[in-house]
């Protein structure tokens, strides 16, 4: 084709072009006004979240609650760190109680006697024993290390040190 033929052909039809033109225009008009409309809807919101509830943009907030998850972060090291603490503290300390009341003697009237084992969670601590008779009252600590006593026990304080070591603390 040469350039006289694609010029007849442009002037004969020139009112269909003309009229193809004019549509594809409205369609491109069509297209900016929808996304103008958008780009408005997009605009609302982005200001909106950028302002936030109470007038405060989002960066502010972003760091305020970056800064708060920080401090929250150092008090559950602080809160863990006394735990860890605590626990070393009542691995030492008694936990475990085992009470035998008893009659020392057969000729009084109740059980005024006893033996109390305290121990910790290592079945470390001491046994008290009184034991009361009519004239007077006799009271003994003999200290126990990992369950055993370097001291005689007496069957009332086997028991109470029994007692004691038999609980889950």
């Amino acid at each position: 084709m040469d350039i006289q033929q694609v010029s007849k052909f442009v002037m004969n039809n020139l009112m269909y072009i003309t009229a193809g033109l004019g549509v594809l225009v409205i369609i491109m008009y069509g297209i900016i006004i929808n996304l103008w409309m958008n780009l408005s809807y997009l605009k609302k919101r982005y200001r909106k979240m950028m302002t936030g509830v109470d007038g405060a943009n989002l960066e502010r907030l972003l760091i305020g609650h970056i800064d708060e998850v920080k401090q929250v972060v150092e008090e559950n090291r602080r809160i863990d760190a006394e735990n860890q603490r605590i626990s070393a503290l009542l691995q030492r300390a008694i936990t475990r109680v085992g009470v035998v009341r008893f009659r020392a003697f057969d000729d009084m009237g109740s059980d005024l006697s006893y033996a109390v084992a305290l121990l910790d969670a290592e079945n470390n601590g001491v046994i008290l024993s009184s034991i009361f008779g009519r004239e007077d009252s006799r009271s003994y600590v003999k200290p126990i290390q990992a369950g055993q006593s370097s001291y005689t026990l007496t069957e009332e304080e086997q028991q109470a040190l029994h007692q004691a070591m038999g609980q889950n603390a």
